[in-house]
Order: structure tokens, then C-alpha cells, then sequence
């Protein structure tokens, strides 16, 4: 007797067994074969990455190792298409609904030497990582400076970051428990608008409220579709 459980189909893999369709939602149709093997994968056989795992992705640029958990890679991909069936892009969303700001997208002076040229918030969909990780994205009105040759920031933009992190997380949680990332141009979910990652490990509630404006994760909220 083959006691070995069916083999589901990616679509109907972390929901419950009445919402399970025959056919693949055309929101998670023609996906990745990166895509297919994460959402194939049950939550409960996911390994969350810990702080030290998240500081060498970084330490090492293996970022495409930052992967989010497959029940919320799925809420992600149903957004994202909701957005679409909406006619509406995701950088018309992100500037209109999250950052408050209307095009064109124009900074004021140098980089972040004002205020109103950039935002922190909450990453609405977060890698699947520590709980006590707070994962928040910086969004600027400003270009981070790329080299095309090596699809990575150049010095230039890599220090202007790096003192802006200085002076606003690395002072207040302590450097041991700041790491920093800009996505490299190919694994960038959000292209139009100019953004980098910033991790904070078990920060105090209170100072990220302050810095993100009592921010909330969309994923949070949406339920999905």
C-alpha cells in the first residue's frame, strides 16, 4: 500500500481544501519557475531566514537568497494582478496610495539633504524572515547612482546611503542591528520609483513608528482575492 500524499499542484498548495480549484487562478498563471518552486512549497516546510542569515545575504550580495514566504508570495501575486484588472500600475499605486507623492517626481537640492525628498515605510510584502526583523523600504524622489557595468551601486551611492543610514538607524538601534540593500536592477519588484531596503533587528516599536509615520504593511491587510 502507497501511503506517499498526492502531489498537489502548485496552486493549490497553503490553502484549505475548499478553496482548492481544478484550474490555476489566472492570477498565478505563467509564473517562474523560482515562482513554482516557492509557492509549491508548503509554509510549514519553509525556513525563515534568522538575523544572521539575513546579514550574510547582504554581506556576501546574495540577495536573490531574500525570498518571501509562499502563502504570502501568493497574496503578493494577487495584488499585484488585482492592481492590474484595476488599470492601474503599481508605481501609480505606490506614489498615489503609499508615498503621497504626484508626477513628475522631482527632489529638492542634493541627495537627502531634504526631508520631503524621500519617506520610510514598512515593506508592504516582506521577505520571510525573523518576526523581529522589521523589514522598511526608503523611497526616494532622487536616483540612487547604478553601474550598469555590474548592475550594483557605485561608490558614490553606495557612501550617500550608507551616511544617511548612519544618521538615521545605525545612531538610534545600533550598528549591530542595521543592515542595508538596493536590489539589484534585475530583482526589483517596483523599477519606476527609486528605493533601498533597511532591515532593523528587534527595534523598539515606538522608534519605528516614528520613523515610518505610524506606517502599516498593506499586507497586512489585503486578504486576498
Amino acid at each position: 500500500m502507497d501511503d506517499r500524499k498526492p502531489v498537489l499542484p502548485y496552486w493549490q498548495v497553503n490553502v484549505s481544501v475548499a478553496q482548492r480549484t481544478p484550474e490555476c487562478p489566472e492570477y498565478l498563471q505563467n509564473q517562474s519557475a523560482k515562482n513554482i518552486s516557492i509557492l509549491s512549497t508548503p509554509d510549514s516546510s519553509y525556513h525563515i531566514a534568522t538575523w544572521p542569515e539575513t546579514q550574510r545575504y547582504v554581506a556576501d550580495n546574495r540577495l536573490d537568497l531574500f525570498q518571501r514566504i509562499p502563502s504570502q508570495l501568493r497574496l503578493y501575486l494577487a495584488f499585484i494582478w488585482k492592481l492590474e484588472q484595476e488599470h492601474r500600475s503599481v508605481m501609480q499605486f505606490i506614489l498615489e496610495k503609499r508615498l503621497g507623492w504626484s508626477e513628475p517626481v522631482e527632489s529638492e537640492g542634493m541627495p537627502f539633504e531634504n526631508d520631503s525628498n524621500w519617506k520610510i515605510l514598512w515593506n508592504d510584502w516582506p521577505y520571510g524572515i525573523d518576526d523581529r526583523i522589521a523589514h522598511l523600504v526608503v523611497w526616494t524622489k532622487f536616483e540612487l547612482e547604478d553601474d550598469p557595468a555590474t548592475d550594483d551601486l557605485t561608490e558614490k551611492g553606495r557612501r550617500e546611503i550608507d551616511e544617511f543610514v548612519e544618521k538615521t538607524f545605525r545612531r538610534r538601534v545600533g550598528s549591530e542591528n542595521v543592515i542595508w540593500f538596493k536590489n539589484w536592477r534585475s530583482l526589483k519588484s517596483v523599477h519606476a520609483v527609486e528605493h533601498f531596503h533597511v532591515m532593523l533587528y528587534d527595534p523598539d516599536p515606538e522608534f519605528v513608528k516614528e520613523i515610518t509615520n505610524g506606517d502599516t504593511p498593506l499586507g497586512l491587510q489585503f486578504k486576498g482575492i
